[in-house]
């Protein structure tokens, strides 16, 4: 093997949004660390995420009110104990942050040479207070930048961009234990060849997997890696049918994956219906503010019921001033669209945002498998429940990387190195010449995935798309072990196999709860708790 088809680090980070590079940056000190970034490093939900991150910086606020607000979100079944947790370490996981560079909005009147600067909190559905720190609307751009530049700047850090992880290494290849992680096989896209990576640590932090529907706003990567890399190796997983589908996705030919942030219904943007009409009240007391999965199902009742292609959301009435400070970003690349948002109502469609469920872990990150972590998107924690509250995301991030770190720092110095891993064998496969099959299989899966595993479900849809899933999986398989790895063969596997584990998550809940919502079962059940998968079975 070529020296460099082999590389060798303490910690492997798989993933370079929030939580890989928050965990990266803190254990750094300390060790020798690779991060993986699929594509350019800034390309992953985090750099796209626009409305904020959740904390209490208000004397008027409280952790209580924090956790209450979030165990309602969560429709009752949170994990109480993960809630608080997270809660209680909010402010000074936020505070690491902005002693890192991240240039949250301060209050105008607030002193900047004062030790202890007010910021600007907003409010957002499900929030009973003002507590989301900000950076206008582009909170995650400027997040993931100062990361970026962080890690960038480290001698410690090395970043692989255009790098997907394959498979997870487990010890049994070299002789020992096959639920212990000492490396993974990646596919280096910028050469086109497998390399392995071995470690005394893997942490996957991958994001989620919102490209399995037909309409996401998220961005191209968020392929559901790290839940089928982990399921694969031995791990459980847990709530996959909670898919949150934010309400408010931009509906334009030009600009599919816009997100138009929660914060604007936090400042009194209301929902219109095509005549004008708000229609909200109709299903909510709180209107505007009601959690996602409300408002996301009032939008898909309102479109069926009327057959319209788009409801509007419409913030026109607030002085045009007040409307361009506040959301800049969003202002100038709907004006480059041709639609003036101090003037007139923005054409939405809910579409497919947040995976709640995800690879079952432990308060530290830890999977069941050791020597294998899991943080952010790609984890389940029990914080989210069956509906993940606004700007409660990029905080489990920042959370869980600083918990995951700690850990592995108390630990790395006494692992030993893992031998060197046998060599990925591609001595019995060819060059494809027929990518348009994966391209069409890919289609054809986004596409009954919205259909039948979308925002309202019935058992009919749900055993149809188990159905074909399973036929596109036997394709895949037969097509993966015949031809060179490439990305979107790597994608296709990794979201057939988690839009297997949706589905099947979503045929075993036989109630409607949060962001799952069937035909079939419309009341809540007394007695509920996650839904728990598990590949030993």
């Amino acid at each position: 093997m070529n020296e460099n088809r082999e590389h060798q680090c303490d910690v492997l980070v798989v993933g370079s949004g929030a939580a890989g590079l928050s965990l990266a940056l803190r254990i750094a000190k300390h060790c020798k660390v690779i991060v993986l970034s699929k594509g350019p490093r800034s390309e992953g939900a985090t750099f796209y995420a626009q409305g904020g991150i959740a904390a209490v910086f208000d004397e008027s606020d409280s952790i209580d009110s924090h956790v209450e607000d979030t165990l309602i979100a969560g429709a009752g079944i949170c994990e109480e104990k993960t809630v608080r947790f997270i809660a209680e370490h909010a402010k000074e996981c936020v505070q690491w942050l902005i002693d890192g560079g991240v240039p949250f909005d301060k209050e105008e009147d607030s002193d900047d040479g004062d030790d202890s600067p007010r910021y600007h909190l907003t409010r957002e559905g499900g929030h009973s207070h003002r507590r989301i720190l900000h950076a206008a609307d582009a909170t995650g751009m400027a997040m993931q930048t100062s990361l970026q530049d962080n890690a960038h700047n480290h001698p410690n850090i090395s970043i692989f961009e255009r790098y997907n992880a394959l498979d997870l290494i487990t010890e049994d290849k070299v002789g020992g234990d096959k639920n212990k992680v000492i490396g993974a096989y990646v596919w280096n896209r910028n050469e086109e060849h497998v390399e392995a990576i071995r470690a005394k640590y893997v942490v996957l932090a991958t994001g989620g997997s919102s490209k399995v529907y037909q309409y996401t706003s998220n961005p191209d990567v968020s392929s559901g890696d790290g839940i089928a890399i982990a399921w694969r190796a031995g791990c459980r997983v847990a709530n996959l049918e909670f898919n949150q589908f934010h309400p408010t996705c931009l509906y334009h030919p030009e600009a599919r994956n816009f997100l138009l942030t929660e914060a604007l219904r936090g400042e009194g943007a209301y929902l219109r219906r095509p005549d004008g009409s708000r229609f909200m009240l109709d299903f909510d007391e709180r209107a505007e503010l009601a959690p996602r999965d409300v408002v996301a199902r009032a939008i898909d009742f309102e479109m069926k019921r009327l057959g319209a292609d788009c409801m509007y959301l419409d913030i026109s009435h607030k002085p045009a001033d007040f409307i361009e400070k506040h959301f800049p970003t969003i202002y100038r690349r709907l004006m480059d669209l041709g639609i003036d948002i101090t003037k007139e109502p923005i054409p939405i469609v809910p579409a497919a945002h947040y995976t709640c469920g995800g690879v079952i872990v432990d308060q530290r990150g830890k999977t069941d498998l050791k020597h294998l972590y899991a943080i952010g998107e790609v984890s389940y924690t029990g914080l989210h429940g069956a509906n993940r509250m606004a700007s409660n995301s990029l905080l489990e991030c920042v959370v869980y990387a600083w918990s995951a770190a700690k850990d592995i720092v108390k630990h790395v110095k006494n692992v030993d190195m893992p031998p060197s891993v046998p060599v990925w064998d591609e001595s019995q496969v060819t060059s494809s010449d027929e990518e348009v099959v994966i391209q069409h299989n890919w289609h054809e899966l986004r596409l009954f995935m919205w259909d039948y595993m979308g925002i309202v479900r019935t058992d009919k849809r749900l055993e149809r798309a188990l159905r074909r899933i399973q036929l596109l999986q036997q394709e895949t398989q037969e097509y993966y072990s015949n031809f060179r790895v490439s990305n979107n063969l790597l994608e296709l596997r990794n979201l057939l196999q988690v839009a297997e584990l949706m589905v099947r998550c979503a045929m075993q809940r036989k109630e409607s709860r949060g962001l799952h919502y069937t035909l079939d079962y419309p009341e809540q059940l007394e007695n509920s708790g996650p839904t728990i998968l598990s590949p030993m079975k």
